[in-house]
C-alpha cells in the first residue's frame, strides 16, 4: 500500500472500477491489526488499488466523508462512494467487501 494525498484519493479512484483509502493513525493499536490484515489482502487482491492515509494529514477526507473514527477503509466502486468498513474482523471479511 501507497501513502496517498487527498488528491491522489480523487483523481485514481476515478479511473479504477474498485479502489479503496485506508484511513488510520500512528498511535492507534486497533489500526495496526487492520493494517496486518490489508498487508495480506495487497497480497492476495494485487489487481484492486489500495492507499493509505495518517488521518491527521488529510481533514478534509475526513470532513467530506464524515469520518467516524479509525481505523477505517472508504471503498468506491465506478468512482462513486459504496462502504465505510471501521470493523475490520478478518482477512475474508476484508476480501468479502473488495469482491
Amino acid at each position: 500500500m501507497n501513502e496517498w494525498t487527498y488528491n491522489d484519493w480523487k483523481v485514481l479512484t476515478e479511473q479504477e472500477e474498485l479502489a479503496a483509502f485506508y484511513l488510520y493513525t500512528p498511535l492507534c493499536g486497533t489500526c495496526a491489526v487492520a493494517s496486518k490484515i490489508l498487508s495480506v489482502v495487497t497480497e492476495l487482491k494485487p489487481a484492486v488499488l489500495i492507499g493509505k492515509a495518517n488521518l491527521n494529514f488529510v481533514e478534509e477526507l475526513a470532513a467530506e466523508y464524515q469520518i467516524e473514527s479509525v481505523p477505517c477503509l472508504l471503498i468506491k466502486r465506478k468512482g462513486e462512494p459504496a462502504e465505510k468498513v471501521y470493523a475490520f474482523q478478518s482477512v475474508q471479511n476484508i476480501l468479502q467487501k473488495l469482491s
